[in-house]
This record gives structure tokens, C-alpha cells and sequence, in this order.
């Protein structure tokens, strides 16, 4: 949990060197042996953060970070605004009932 807040902050630091228009669409995700990993919700997006490389790099290491690359990850549907993230469908009858079955078998092993 300290983690995912951690870079969550990470993320609102890093994001006002963000490209204008970007930051809507690209979300810092991890780091990992020194490589900025961000998502971003479509290939246009990964290119115009491609171009924000160097400018991050800095401020990356001015947050403290020992960063010298940066991944850039596509996932449509992923948005870095919350508010625009679609409500999930309902699950169907049949799959109520496989979920309920399953978490049944579970509980039986105890």
C-alpha cells in the first residue's frame, strides 16, 4: 500500500513536465533498475511522450530518483483521469453464479 501511494505522488510530481495535452492521457506507473515506466491510452500518446524523455530524466532525478531511461507502456483504456474511466458492466447471471461457486469451493478448503 505504501508503495502504490508513494507513486501515486510520484506521479502528480512528475506530471507537470508533462507535454501540454499529455498529461490527460499518460500516467506514471512504476520504476523499475532506474526506468521511468509510463502508461499512456493510445500509440499517438507514446510517441509525444518519447519526445518528453530528456526534460523527465531531470526531473526525475531532481525528485531524487536514479532514473536513465524511461519505458512507455500502451494499454487502451487506461486514462490517467478518473472521472473519465467507464463504469464496469454488470456481471451476467452465469458468471455471478461461476463466481459464487468458486468462492465456495475456496471457503471448503478451510
Amino acid at each position: 500500500m505504501r508503495r502504490a501511494l508513494w507513486l501515486d505522488d510520484l506521479d502528480g510530481r512528475l506530471r507537470p513536465f508533462l507535454p501540454d495535452g499529455l498529461a490527460a492521457h499518460a500516467r506514471f506507473a512504476n520504476i523499475d533498475r532506474g526506468r521511468l515506466v509510463f502508461v499512456v491510452d493510445a500509440p499517438i500518446w507514446q510517441a509525444k511522450l518519447r519526445l518528453a524523455i530528456p526534460e523527465l530524466l531531470q526531473a526525475a532525478r531532481s525528485l531524487g530518483l536514479s532514473a536513465d531511461d524511461v519505458v512507455i507502456r500502451t494499454s487502451p483504456g487506461t486514462t490517467a483521469d478518473p472521472r473519465k474511466v467507464k463504469a464496469p458492466r454488470p456481471m451476467s447471471a452465469a458468471s455471478q453464479q461461476a463466481l459464487q461457486a468458486a468462492l465456495a469451493s475456496l471457503r471448503d478448503l478451510d
